[in-house]
């Protein structure tokens, strides 16, 4: 059996101090709340998952990446807004909105057509670029949870130059996924 590693492109978000403030601020209030934050390290913007890809294809990955940032210049991001994904009823991941520039979409395009002609199929979902910041076990309270959000919906984070993107593979692990750096891609 081949040797393989949990693949994925993405992103990388240095979180601001205040960014972090907030972050923290929002931890504390939903703690009575049985949800999985991201470490503020970790926190990035996926361009493509991969999942388990044999070691003997991270070249031809590597390949496809370095050719998608062509024609890409430095841009800016700005992190704004909170919401969910999921319902009401039964949300799954809370998350930061990106306010997207032409570049980032364009670099998003990019990674995904020409990771298709390498043969790594897109799931077909729109790009929707946001930072998760936790993942949903349990509600205790959802007028309390709703609430939380609504208040931090029109937040407005950090503003970010984004020079480059990284190939990572993530180790999951129980404490939360490590990600090892494959490889950086700077435009």
């Amino acid at each position: 059996m081949p040797e393989m590693k949990r693949l994925f492109a993405a992103v990388k978000i240095e979180p601001s101090e205040a960014f972090q403030d907030i972050y923290k601020n929002l931890r504390q209030i939903l703690d009575f709340h049985i949800i999985k934050f991201v470490n503020p390290d970790n926190l990035h913007i996926t361009l493509k998952f991969f999942g388990e890809i044999p070691v003997d294809e991270i070249p031809a990955i590597s390949a496809a990446l370095h050719e998608a940032k062509a024609g890409i210049q430095p841009f800016d991001i700005s992190l704004a807004n909170t919401g969910i994904f999921g319902s009401y009823y039964n949300p799954r991941v809370i998350w930061v909105g990106i306010n997207s520039s032409d570049m980032l979409k364009q670099l998003s395009g990019n990674v995904v057509s020409l990771l298709e002609k390498a043969g790594y199929l897109s799931d077909r979902q729109n790009f929707v670029p946001h930072l998760t910041l936790g993942r949903i076990k349990e509600i205790k309270d959802k007028n309390h949870f709703q609430e939380v959000i609504a208040h931090f919906s029109k937040y407005t984070y950090q503003t970010q130059l984004i020079k480059g993107f990284t190939l990572y593979e993530s180790i999951l692990k129980k404490e939360g996924p490590e990600y090892i750096v494959i490889e950086e891609f700077v435009f």
